[in-house]
């Protein structure tokens, strides 16, 4: 119950981040659930083996390389989930960060935080 929680949440997020921001495009609610439910198997399968190779640089930049790897899950997203598209890098980069600190305020509100 608490990850279906997670997604709506995340769902609701995306299709709020999407009308607010010009570069990202949403359909519908139900391709904004999709969008949810991919960056959680995106955030679970890839973005791991993302950070084990990027190791170094990641090091080296004192951990700002995470950064353009969230934007790379957002680009992988828009590329796998058809009615969600993202203009640039930048866009899903300024989308990754931003939704990043509205699901972490969310969850801190609905009690809901790791």
């Amino acid at each position: 119950m608490k990850l279906l929680l997670r997604i709506f949440i995340t769902a609701v997020l995306v299709m709020a981040i999407a009308y607010l921001m010009k570069g990202v495009i949403v359909n519908e609610f139900t391709t904004a659930l999709t969008v949810a439910v991919v960056l959680a198997l995106l955030n679970f399968f890839v973005k791991p083996v993302l950070v084990l190779l990027t190791l170094p640089i990641t090091f080296f930049t004192l951990g700002l390389f995470l950064l353009v790897i969230n934007a790379i899950i957002i680009l992988l997203c828009d590329e796998f989930v058809d009615g969600f598209e993202v203009s640039s890098f930048w866009t899903a980069m300024l989308f990754s960060i931003i939704l990043s600190l509205s699901q972490s305020l969310v969850y801190q509100i609905t009690g809901e935080a790791k």
